[in-house]
């Protein structure tokens, strides 16, 4: 989108060196050097393992009650331009495109959602198959991120927070949200999808711009000059391409299957709560919590609220009891002479009364015995604290035998 190097920068499918669009498509512009988050992606990997970073607990984010309006109509060209990317996709990238529809699966009924919510075409669902290929944490080599590839400074416009802690850009939903907003606005501007999505590639200025230069409101004619960027004169076929596929897949060979839903939870957590310490005791990873987390910025929640931490299911009572304040260790004062069965009769030298500045070693040292000693006999730990006034015993209870007979300790 705006701001993106191009818009094969999300999704273009680089030809071989040798293969050139024809003359009569795009002029002399060709696909090489150009490449998208999504083929980048499929060139070095094959669909990431583990848990996905959508989740059903994003659907109640941001559902906004709309006032149904008539839904413009959104024709799909079949031109030589369009042509040329069904061909491709269906032919030497076939393993490119299939990867982009194995994500959809998962995306496709929440973004038609929205779409239709807000009174748009539910097609335009498919500019997100080429900005990102259906990838939500895809993030372009100048910075565009999410399913829909805004730019920073867009995305705050549309009221997505991006900041040193959270990064909404990656929530699907929300951002499908302010896509809808933005292809709404551009096409109250230019009264055409395909204007539409050349301002979402290019930028609004750059498409008015090509307009008042060439004396013509309709994009296919806007191709064919120089006023538009090869980048942007590509997006848009592309997206055409896509539809056709996207609504008629068996003809093209293509299955869009929708995943069983991971199964997850939220729990809210107390602000500025570390995902590294949380993963090591509550027994879920911290790949995991980073994965079904991918809107925060940092291994730490966010300060100054609780946050609403998504889990994988039956792990929110794990995540409580991780959280739990640790019990208050024992005071030393009553490790003294209260602590344990009460002692028999014991001799004075036995029991010392802590001073003030004292510390377990200085007391040790004065009496010739260790530390561990001192510990041990008043089962204490080594963090415990001492006070003035406590009672320590400071010798090894042993048992003597008095006159009487009675046995003692001394």
């Amino acid at each position: 989108m705006n701001g993106a190097s191009s818009p094969l920068e999300h999704a273009a499918l680089p030809p071989p060196a040798d293969e050139r669009l024809r003359p009569d498509l795009l002029g002399e512009q060709t696909l090489d050097g150009v490449g998208s988050v999504a083929e980048q992606e499929a060139a070095s990997e094959t669909e990431p393992s583990g848990i996905d970073p959508w989740a059903e607990a994003f659907a109640e984010s941001t559902h906004v009650a709309t006032i149904p309006t008539p839904k413009p109509p959104y024709p799909v060209a079949v031109n030589t331009q369009v042509k040329f990317f069904l061909d491709r996709f269906t032919g030497n990238r076939r393993d490119v495109v299939n990867l982009w529809v194995g994500r959809a699966g998962r995306y496709l009924g929440m973004i038609r959602d929205v779409l239709k919510r807000r009174g748009l075409p539910e097609e335009l669902a498919y500019t997100a198959m080429i900005e990102s290929g259906f990838n939500p944490i895809a993030v372009s080599r100048v910075g565009a991120k999410g399913l829909w590839q805004f730019m920073a400074s867009t995305a705050r416009r549309y009221g997505l927070r991006v900041d040193g802690w959270i990064d909404e850009r990656l929530d699907p939903e929300k951002s499908t949200v302010a896509a809808a907003s933005y292809l709404r606005d551009l096409y109250n501007q230019f009264g055409s999808w395909a204007l539409a999505q050349a301002a979402y590639n290019a930028g609004e200025v750059k498409v008015t711009r090509a307009i008042r230069a060439t004396g013509s409101s309709d994009f296919w004619t806007l191709a064919q000059t120089n006023h538009l960027r090869r980048e942007t004169k590509e997006f848009v076929p592309q997206i055409h391409a896509a539809t056709l596929i996207g609504e008629d897949p068996a003809r093209y060979g293509f299955e869009f299957t929708e995943p069983e839903a991971p199964l997850l939870e939220l729990v809210t957590v107390p602000p500025s709560t570390d995902l590294r310490r949380l993963a090591a005791r509550s027994g879920i990873t911290l790949t995991t919590l980073r994965a079904l987390n991918p809107v925060l910025v940092r291994t730490v929640t966010p300060p100054g609220a609780p946050w609403r931490l998504v889990v994988p299911a039956g792990m929110s009572e794990s995540v409580r009891v991780a959280l739990a304040p640790p019990p208050p260790r024992p005071r030393a004062a009553a490790l003294t002479s209260t602590v344990g069965p009460p002692a028999p009769a014991t001799s004075s030298d036995a029991i010392y009364v802590v001073r003030p500045r004292d510390t377990v070693a200085s007391i040790a040292k004065r009496h010739g015995v260790t530390v561990s000693d001192v510990l041990r006999w008043n089962r204490l730990e080594e963090q415990s604290r001492i006070r003035p006034g406590d009672r320590l015993r400071v010798a090894e209870a042993r048992p003597s035998v008095e006159r009487d007979g009675q046995g003692g300790f001394r």
